[in-house]
């Protein structure tokens, strides 16, 4: 089993917690084991506990912040003995980033860092989305490194036994053989139709202030604005040389179905019930997903948007003006 080290200051503890409840069947399937700080129990020495768990792990997790390179613990001690570690061979080191921060030019910022192109967890809409893509970097980092283990117990046994590599393969893993296909079609509740459509409302909302903060930064001559007029309503500008070029308003309506539906229209002043574009909520018997009102260029009649799929859309429909 791999040994997995968290490596994090204390004020990050929440999101340190959070990830640990993702990395839950990893634990419950028997691929790693995890162990941070709080395990120590009282009466014995705090710095040889972490020193001795630093030393036996085979992933250290570098939970990156501000707050973690502004702690001497973590970045002096911790991270330099890490860094030892990884580039002896002899454990992998995953810089994991929680907050936007100056990491690139720290030790481990040549590093591949989890989430994907190490966008900070903080900024994902959904952090869900974040935690199971750190949660499936683990998974493959884990299971290589098992495979590792695996291969250098053959070995031994090849040498003392003097058996085959193959038959002693054999019995070390057992492979038990089933069919893949195993998936049974359910039916999902209206709570779980209705909690979805309001994550991805939410989704949306991010997205789009993030993609105009983004847009912004990229393009001098273009600026940008973004207002939650409401719970359920919001509105979207896009300036270019300082002439309104695009704007949209979005919001979550309950006209069409008990579950609601997300609409978009290309102007601010429209009423609730003159929209361009909606989607609302479908399934396909295994997931939820979100439905297009009208089938759009490149999409199939029954086929389903991910709520990044849907933000997609809005944000193509918001561009469009200017492209």
């Amino acid at each position: 089993m791999v040994k997995v080290f968290f490596s994090y200051s204390h004020r990050d503890e929440d999101l340190r917690n959070e990830l640990e409840i993702h990395l839950s069947a990893l634990k419950r399937q028997g691929v790693i084991e995890t162990w941070y700080d709080r395990r120590i129990s009282a009466g014995k020495d705090f710095g040889k506990e972490i020193d001795s768990n630093l030393e036996d792990a085979d992933i250290i997790l570098l939970l990156v912040s501000p707050y973690f390179i502004a702690s001497d613990y973590c970045y002096d001690v911790e991270m330099k003995r890490a860094i030892e570690r990884h580039e002896d061979g002899v454990a992998r080191v995953i810089p994991v980033i929680l907050h936007p921060c100056d990491w690139h030019q720290t030790p481990f910022g040549k590093l591949c860092a989890t989430p994907t192109d190490g966008r900070p967890i903080s900024k994902i809409p959904n952090q869900h989305d974040a935690f199971l893509n750190i949660t499936k970097d683990i998974r493959a980092v884990a299971e290589d490194i098992n495979k590792q283990q695996v291969g250098k117990q053959t070995l031994e046994l090849t040498k003392s036994q003097g058996k085959s590599t193959s038959s002693t393969i054999k019995s070390i893993i057992k492979v038990a053989p089933r069919s893949s296909n195993l998936r049974v079609k359910r039916e999902f509740t209206d709570i779980e139709r209705s909690k979805y459509l309001l994550e991805s409302f939410e989704y949306v909302v991010n997205f789009m202030d993030n993609s105009l903060a983004e847009l912004e930064g990229r393009a001098v001559w273009v600026e940008t604005e973004f207002r939650r007029i409401d719970t359920n309503h919001f509105v979207a500008k896009i300036y270019k040389n300082g002439k309104l070029a695009s704007e949209c308003k979005i919001w979550l309506s309950s006209d069409y179905s008990s579950h609601g539906t997300i609409k978009y229209s290309n102007t601010i002043s429209a009423y609730d019930n003159s929209f361009n574009a909606s989607v609302d909520i479908g399934d396909d018997g295994y997931t939820l997903g979100l439905k297009p009102f009208l089938v759009f260029p490149g999409h199939k009649d029954n086929e389903l948007f991910s709520k990044e799929g849907a933000a997609e859309l809005f944000w193509s429909l918001l561009m469009e003006p200017l492209q």
